[in-house]
């Protein structure tokens, strides 16, 4: 059963709304002012708030900026209800994150109908919310596993194969056995840098001074110098020299350089990873007008509309079919560098044809 709180100072219209719910079967809890309404609201965590506007001490306005500053009560939607029809309430309202709105005096069916059209919203999103929660604990079951065991293995196996035949292998032999140690390590260290980095940008995302402060702060930065030497080392890495096309054209923008350097490496990697030994993989930046432009085309197997629309932490496609290492942190970083920098971030495919991913960036 579905618990409402109806908030309002009018003591008739407060009975005459909850005897109409308890008709409808639904559980009612009441307040007589906004300040004993949100504390309710804190304690009960009703599934759907009523809440008059004009009320003193507290208004319905003020419960809503309140309910929307607290993480237990940001998602409870509410219904606004007015005596006045001026646009500007409704769309003052509406900026504070109010769901729905209705004008006194209303009828019960008005009320029935704006009430059961708000929660079965409610628990659309929640359906939408634990069905994206349920993949990604599929996706991390999955793929985190094999990506931390894979160089994990790597270090166990050729440590122990040195101390267990120190003294039957020769140094050109430990050597290699020390480059395969060094090369499983690496691949650990770039996978906690990725999800530390990831985690980091997702806490700055939930917080609106923390994102004013990193736009505020920071630093301008000279993009042809990196993109070059990241593009350039990430094809030599990878021996795929002849496949990179570079053009870019220095512009200055103002993203810390580390944050462009990630955004930057994560793009080309991914080019890399998705597409085949002699396919070209190219580059272009420029500025148009007061925005940063930059494109990263390849000519491998794509992605499909849906699948763009899932990217996220560890989900990766297609993991059964393709043999790939890779933690599906990638693009997400980027989609999260972009949008802490106020950006764009677009990526168009036409599968086994050609994928370009760009990003702009207001300077």
């Amino acid at each position: 059963m579905n618990r409402i709180l109806i908030i309002e100072d009018e003591p008739q219209i407060r009975s005459n709304l909850e005897e109409i719910l308890q008709l409808a079967d639904f559980e009612t809890l009441t307040a007589p002012n906004g300040q004993i309404g949100l504390q309710i609201a804190k304690t009960k965590l009703p599934d759907l708030i009523i809440c008059d506007i004009m009320m003193p001490e507290l208004d319905g306005y003020g419960v809503l900026s309140a309910l929307h500053q607290d993480e237990a009560t940001t998602n409870i939607p509410v219904i606004l209800l007015t005596a006045k029809a001026e646009r500007s309430d409704f769309r003052y309202g509406m900026q504070l994150g109010a769901d729905d709105y209705l004008t006194k005096p209303f009828t019960t069916e008005e009320l029935l109908n704006a009430v059961t059209i708000r929660l079965e919203k409610q628990a659309a999103a929640e359906r939408h919310s634990q069905a994206k929660l349920d993949e990604l604990r599929n996706n991390i079951a999955h793929s985190l596993p094999h990506e931390l065991n894979t160089p994990l293995n790597g270090i166990l196996g050729m440590s122990q194969l040195l101390i267990d035949n120190h003294d039957l292998i020769d140094e050109s032999e430990e050597i290699k056995i020390a480059e395969s140690i060094y090369t499983s390590a690496n691949r650990l260290h770039k996978l906690t840098k990725r999800f530390l980095l990831y985690s980091n940008l997702e806490l700055i995302l939930k917080d609106s001074e923390k994102i004013r402060l990193s736009r505020e702060n920071s630093q301008e930065t000279l993009t042809k110098e990196i993109i070059n030497n990241i593009s350039l080392k990430t094809a030599k890495n990878l021996d795929r020299e002849k496949d990179l096309k570079l053009d870019i054209q220095e512009s200055v923008i103002k993203i810390p350089e580390s944050k462009l350097s990630n955004l930057i490496e994560e793009l080309i990697d991914n080019a890399f990873k998705f597409s085949s030994p002699g396919s070209e993989v190219r580059v272009v930046s420029n500025m148009t007008g007061s925005k940063f432009n930059l494109y990263v085309i390849d000519h491998g197997r794509g992605i499909t509309v849906d699948e763009i629309k899932r990217i996220g932490a560890f989900i990766q496609f297609h993991r059964k079919s393709y043999e790939q290492q890779g933690s599906g942190l990638g693009l997400a970083i980027v989609q999260y560098i972009v949008k802490l920098y106020n950006g764009e971030f677009i990526i168009e495919s036409k599968p086994q044809e050609q994928t370009t991913v760009s990003v702009v960036i207001p300077c």
